[in-house]
C-alpha cells in the first residue's frame, strides 16, 4: 500500500517540480542587426540547456536556435547605449537530441536595454549587453511568468555600426511556480486517489 501511494505521489509531483525553477539556455554565433526600428538576432545556435530535463547539446553539437526581435528604439543610440520598446518576439527552437521543435515562444514584455561595455577584451574591444524580460509559452503549454534575458555582443574596436556577431548569450527563464490554491487542489486530489487505491486493495 505504501509503495503504491509513494509511486502515485511521485508521478503527480514530477510535472510540478519540472516547472518550478529556472531554466538556462546558452547560445553562440549568429548576427545582431539594428537600427531605430529595433534589434534582430538571427542564426544563433543553441549550445546548452540546463534545467529542462530533456535533450542535451553542446557547442560542438548544437541542438537548436535562438532568435529575437525587439520593439522600436525609444532613447539613446546604438553606439553608446539605448532603450527599446517591448513587443517583438523571442523564440527558442529545438532540432533533435530529445528537444521539441518549438521549446519556447514569447515576446519582450517591457523595455529592452542595450548597454555599452568599454574595453571588454584584452585588445580594447567594445562589447554590448542586451537585457530585458519576456513572457511566453513552453512547448507543453505552460505559461512563463517572466524571464531574465542577458546576451553579450563583442563589436570589436570600432563598436556597433548596425551589425555585429554574437559572442555568447545566456537566457534564464523563470518558470511558473504553483500558487497555494493550486497546491491545495493537488493535495485534495492525492487524498482522494489514496482512498480509491485503498478501497480497491481491500476488495
Amino acid at each position: 500500500m505504501k509503495r503504491i501511494m509513494m509511486m502515485a505521489l511521485l508521478a503527480l509531483a514530477l510535472p510540478v517540480a519540472a516547472f518550478a525553477g529556472n531554466i538556462d539556455f546558452n547560445n553562440t554565433g549568429g548576427t545582431l542587426t539594428g537600427n531605430s526600428a529595433g534589434l534582430t538576432l538571427s542564426g544563433s545556435a543553441l549550445t546548452g540547456v540546463t534545467g529542462l530535463g530533456l535533450g542535451m547539446c553542446s557547442t560542438a553539437v548544437p541542438c537548436g536556435s535562438l532568435s529575437f526581435t525587439t520593439g522600436s528604439m525609444t532613447s539613446g543610440n546604438l553606439m553608446t547605449g539605448a532603450m527599446f520598446n517591448g513587443g517583438g518576439s523571442f523564440q527558442i527552437l529545438g532540432s533533435g537530441n530529445g528537444l521539441p521543435s518549438v521549446i519556447f515562444n514569447g515576446t519582450f514584455n517591457g523595455p529592452v536595454t542595450w548597454t555599452e561595455v568599454q574595453n571588454c577584451g584584452t585588445d580594447g574591444s567594445i562589447c554590448y549587453t542586451l537585457s530585458g524580460s519576456i513572457t511566453g509559452t513552453w512547448f507543453n503549454g505552460v505559461t512563463v511568468n517572466g524571464a531574465t534575458v542577458q546576451l553579450t555582443f563583442n563589436a570589436g574596436k570600432n563598436g556597433f555600426s548596425g551589425s555585429v556577431p554574437l559572442a555568447s548569450g545566456d537566457t534564464v527563464i523563470t518558470t511558473v511556480v504553483p500558487e497555494p490554491g493550486t497546491l491545495g487542489l493537488l493535495g485534495t486530489g492525492l487524498v482522494g486517489l489514496a482512498g480509491v487505491i485503498r478501497r480497491k486493495l481491500k476488495a
